[in-house]
């Protein structure tokens, strides 16, 4: 399995894959790869909550992993921020994606919906 570009949990995940910090208020550009990680495991594990986090906000817990702060204190995790228009832009016109779109004809309306939302939202 590669790791630039996969799904897990309903959440679109992978080095390919540009996005923000998960940490509230925080609007750094990252992307959903390892290197990003809280925890062990895309998704959620024992040790983290498999959110994405910048650098300023992922630390060494004691037990090896990189966890984020809610993760080091045994806190519930924040809520994921919604992918970038980037990412949306990305999915809904690269030929790359042209069979997934195919395939999932509902998902492409919802994601046209929730880009017209976010240009709405630039323009007001």
């Amino acid at each position: 399995m590669g790791y630039q570009v996969y799904e897990r949990n309903g959440r679109d995940m992978g080095y390919g894959v540009p996005s923000l910090c998960d940490q509230p208020g925080c609007n750094s550009h990252i992307d959903r790869g390892l290197g990003h990680l809280c925890g062990e495991e895309p998704g959620g594990d024992e040790l983290g909550c498999g959110l994405y986090f910048c650098s300023s906000h992922l630390y060494y817990g004691s037990n090896g992993a990189c966890q984020c702060d809610r993760c080091l204190n045994a806190e519930e995790p924040y809520e994921p921020k919604p992918d970038v228009p980037e990412w949306i832009n990305w999915k809904l016109t690269d030929p790359s994606w042209g069979a997934w779109r195919m395939d999932h004809m509902d998902e492409v309306a919802k994601l046209n919906e929730e880009l017209d939302a976010l240009a709405k939202e630039w323009i007001s």
